[in-house]
């Protein structure tokens, strides 16, 4: 059961805002997914295989080979902000 501290610390981690008044409603929603989660131990896969594709077909493989030169210089004009030859970016995890 998913409590309201585990539901602001889910919210802090992915950038979510959840307002007190939606509280309940997204403890609900969380809940509802773990429950979902708990019924898919029930299912039984005993006597199936792993898939290591969903699809069947087969993939063409291609040499690889560069096709365009190092273009970084060009790249990075349409960065707002660089430094040492890379993006520069807000950090997002704490």
């Amino acid at each position: 059961m998913i409590d309201e501290a585990t539901v602001k610390k889910i919210a802090f981690l992915s950038k979510l805002k959840v307002d007190d008044e939606n509280m309940n409603e997204v403890k609900s929603e969380f809940n509802g997914i773990v429950d979902w989660f708990e019924q898919l131990k029930d299912v039984n896969t005993d006597n199936v295989e792993p898939l290591l594709c969903v699809n069947e077909q087969k993939l063409h493989m291609r040499e690889d080979v560069v096709t365009v030169e190092n273009n970084s210089e060009a790249i990075l004009k349409n960065a707002p902000v660089t430094e040492y030859g890379y993006f520069v970016v807000p950090k997002v995890v704490e």
